[in-house]
């Protein structure tokens, strides 16, 4: 293994592009998701190991392989698609190396293969290179592999014992100690009040504490004062908004398909309001998966509970699809894998989905498991909601809520934006009375020798037509629905989820995943490795209602882990399985195994309350350490995977916004009704409508549009997680980019001026502003030094600005004045401390 891992890291280094540290799990799922099924179907019949001649010398099976090459030197440079001999045959464009030679593959397959190789072609085997453990199987033992460590029973150990049991508050800490005590360390310090409270706001609510709730936190001295403010924020809507936010990342939750055409979704709002109103109230997290499941097949006591859970089986329809894709039967087997992958790694960080052309590579899963899940969703319909048009050959109905659930109807129609809806619908209008006479002129243009021309008018009017298609279908069927107030009726009471299909079937088995290679049934179940024997199998329906079961079940091994890992993550920083959605061979073993257990069986024994954990977690010791270095424990692990500081951690995208907003006192607290993307439907194209879009409206960033591909720039840059897949832990970069946009955005330099604006008037004095900025930006005061370089600052700002206008003026002072403070606002968004969680 060492020699197979040096070889890897050889080959890459000397493609420039030697990583220092492994890909990331989002890498990896792009490549088992996106590129090994193209590989499997259309090369390794000619370049693997298992190939009866290998062609050219070039195996793919291996990283080592890919990179070594064949005959015409190595088939890819990592980073550089344009100069990769693999980009360069599918493309097509050299009919000597044309490759597959049986026909050009898809453009979204050419497109996968072109971004892998641009991301640095991250593969499963630089895990291992890295160290991380990735075993490939000889054949399938289910029986031998129910006893990997995840996929036993999660038990319930008795906490270690410690030396300085002073230290413990809960069995928590117990685990942690043990650890750190065994390696000779010790604990970090505990963290200064207003370092604390900063810390356990962002946590819970992803906004930071007004200077007021500092204060009045530093005041109250009484021995519950933490564990008051604890429950006051458990109780706070903000927490649904901040955990609500976590879950859409594991849903891989967006507004529009992604893909070529991207088409709109225009009424997936709903699924994100219902992800934050279940944590707001805290939904029995089994419950929670059973509803986004099988919420349609559950039992409903009103019209309320029926529509809550209709909505929670949108979970089942948010996620990517090709809409252009050739043929009803591919773009059906590729939407029911991206269920089962979203579905696999979301819920039990298992990824089910390479076992869609061959037998798991690593973990116990056949073939044949996939096809058994295949057929629970092949007897389910999708409802997502798209009209048929251009980039768009299949559409689809939504789901119709009960008339009488207590329901929001959808967001209020700006007139703007009905205008150009109405316009655009004139329009078409005006198009239709002439486009059968234009349409003969066309046909007699194209006849040779005639005379017969379009006019420029003519031509736009038929590509018009053209484009249209269900466009136009679309717009009317939106208008139709909206008041001429512009308010939603109770027509728009729809939503994207899913439904049993009328006759239940069972998917064929396809030899490396192809349609046109179909083998026998697989009988509708589960996957073995994970169930009791006998148990993966499906007994009625589609199997839905017995999958949501299954997976909701105290008795699987991996939910209740799953879930207690993720939370430890966005508490602490750090998981305690490294690799968040990846359990399996493939994925890094747990740093505290026992911990990671004992969590999950209180988890399960506490009702499946995510706030009840919340609040167990945030009340250790361990929680409420300094982030503070120690030489001795940096040199003994520099890595802090004993966990015997507080990590330091850059705030996530959406609170770097929402903490400039809410320094800069614009950002509005109250939840919006739906989605400007609700308003793109049959108008996606319309300038007025995408200007809408892109502006920036001054709510929590949890209500921002999300559009695959076109995420705002903000959260982008900031590292927002890919809607496009299972995102359990987010990328955290720290590079150029970031810091030119906090230098440079117009968006930042307004929250900067309304931080100044708001700084001279809430201060009487120089000194009164600078404390109030640094408390609005850091939760704190300023030190004596900060305060004389601060002024020193505005002194030498005011003196090289001076000067430049009409001197005397007052309008031109107060210009002066808020200039001068809002670079130093400016600065204070831009420090380290702003955007980082001690």
């Amino acid at each position: 293994m060492r020699t197979i891992a040096a070889g890897i890291t050889a080959l890459l280094a000397a493609a420039g592009h030697a990583h220092a540290a492994p890909p990331s799990q989002s890498d990896i799922a792009f490549f088992e998701k996106n590129v090994r099924p193209v590989l499997v179907a259309n090369c390794y019949g000619c370049h693997s190991a298992n190939a009866n001649k290998v062609r050219g010398g070039l195996k793919l099976d291996t990283l080592a392989d890919i990179l070594a090459g064949g005959d015409t030197g190595p088939a890819l440079v990592p980073g550089k698609p344009d100069e990769s001999l693999l980009v360069q045959a599918v493309r097509y464009k050299n009919p000597e190396t044309e490759m597959p030679p049986k026909g050009k593959l898809p453009a979204d397959a050419i497109a996968a293969l072109e971004r892998w190789v641009a991301m640095g072609a991250p593969h499963p085997d630089a895990l291992a290179a890295a160290g991380t453990p990735a075993p490939a199987p000889k054949g399938i033992d289910i029986e031998a592999g129910r006893s990997f460590w995840s996929y036993t029973a999660p038990v319930k150990a008795t906490p270690p014992l410690v030396r300085n049991g002073q230290w413990v508050a809960s069995p928590v800490d117990q685990f942690i100690l043990a650890k750190v005590e065994e390696a000779g360390l010790s604990p970090a310090p505990d963290a200064d009040r207003r370092t604390l409270l900063r810390r356990l706001t962002f946590d819970l609510t992803g906004l930071p504490p007004t200077p007021e709730e500092t204060e009045a936190f530093e005041k109250d001295r009484s021995p519950d004062a933490y564990e008051k403010v604890v429950d006051r924020l458990l109780a706070s809507p903000h927490f649904g908004e901040r955990w609500g936010r976590h879950w859409l990342d594991v849903a891989r939750f967006a507004e529009s398909s992604g893909k070529e055409s991207n088409v709109v979704y225009p009424h997936a709002w709903r699924y994100r309001d219902y992800a934050i109103a279940a944590f707001n109230k805290d939904k029995p997290y089994d419950d929670f998966l059973r509803e986004q499941i099988a919420g349609d097949l559950l039992p409903a006591k009103d019209d309320d509970q029926r529509a809550e859970q209709l909505i929670a089986t949108g979970y089942l329809a948010v996620g990517t699809k090709g809409h252009n894709t050739r043929g009803r039967a591919q773009f059906r087997f590729d939407l029911i894998d991206e269920q089962i992958d979203a579905l696999g790694q979301g819920l039990l960080a298992t990824t089910i989905a390479c076992a869609r052309c061959h037998d798991h590579k690593f973990d116990p899963i056949p073939q044949r498991d996939y096809y058994a899940m295949a057929g629970i969703f092949m007897s389910t319909e999708t409802n997502y909601g798209t009209y048929r048009g251009q980039g768009n050959d299949h559409p689809s109905t939504l789901l119709e809520l009960p008339a009488g659930a207590k329901v929001p109807d959808g967001p209020t129609m700006p007139g703007p934006i009905r205008r150009a809806v109405e316009q655009q619908q004139a329009r078409a209008a005006a198009d239709a009375a002439q486009l059968d006479e234009l349409r003969a002129k066309a046909r007699e243009s194209r006849r040779p020798g005639s005379t017969v021309k379009l006019t420029a008018q003519e031509q736009q009017t038929l590509q018009r037509a053209r484009t249209a298609d269900g466009r136009e279908e679309a717009a009317a069927d939106l208008l139709a629905r909206y008041g001429e107030d512009g308010r939603a009726t109770k027509a728009n009471r729809l939503a994207m989820g899913v439904a049993e299909s009328a006759d239940p079937e069972d998917a064929r088995l396809l030899s490396r995943g192809e349609l046109t290679s179909p083998k026998d049934p697989v009988a509708r179940g589960f996957v073995q490795v994970l169930s009791a024997p006998g148990q993966a199998s499906v007994r009625s329906g589609s199997g839905r209602l017995e999958l949501a079961e299954w997976i909701a079940s105290d008795r699987n091994p991996l939910t209740a882990r799953v879930w207690v890992n993720r939370v430890w993550l966005h508490l602490f920083g750090k998981p305690i399985v490294p690799t968040t959605d990846n359990f399996g061979a493939s994925g890094m073993r747990p740093t505290h195994p026992e911990l990671l257990d004992w969590l999950a069986v209180g988890f399960m024994e506490g009702g499946w309350s995510t706030k009840r954990l919340v609040r167990e977690l945030v009340l250790t010791h361990t929680y409420r350490m300094s982030s503070k270095a120690d030489p001795k424990a940096l040199e003994a692990d520099p890595d802090d995977k004993l966990l015997w500081r507080m990590p330091k951690r850059r705030l996530e995208a959406e609170s770097i916004r929402d903490a400039m907003l809410m320094a800069a006192g614009t950002l509005d607290l109250r939840p919006p009704v739906g989605s400007p993307v609700a308003f793109m439907e049959g108008a996606d194209r319309n300038p007025v409508i995408a200007n809408q879009i892109r502006t920036d409206q001054p709510v929590r960033s949890v209500y921002l549009p999300v559009l695959r591909d076109r995420v705002d720039e903000m959260l982008d840059v900031f590292d927002f997680a890919e809607p496009s897949y299972v995102s359990g832990d987010r990328d955290e970069t720290s590079v150029p980019t970031q810091a030119l946009f906090m230098m440079n955005s117009e968006r930042v330099m307004d929250a900067s001026r309304r931080m100044a604006q708001r700084v001279l008037k809430e201060g009487e004095s120089e000194y009164d502003r600078i404390n109030r900025a640094f408390e609005l930006a850091f939760g704190r005061k300023p030190s004596q030094s900060e305060t004389v370089a601060v002024r020193a600052f505005l002194r030498d700002f005011l003196q090289a600005q001076s000067g430049k206008g009409a001197k005397g003026a007052k309008a031109e002072a107060r210009r002066l004045e808020e200039t001068q403070w809002a670079a130093l606002c400016q600065a204070l968004f831009q420090s380290a401390e702003f955007r980082m969680l001690e």
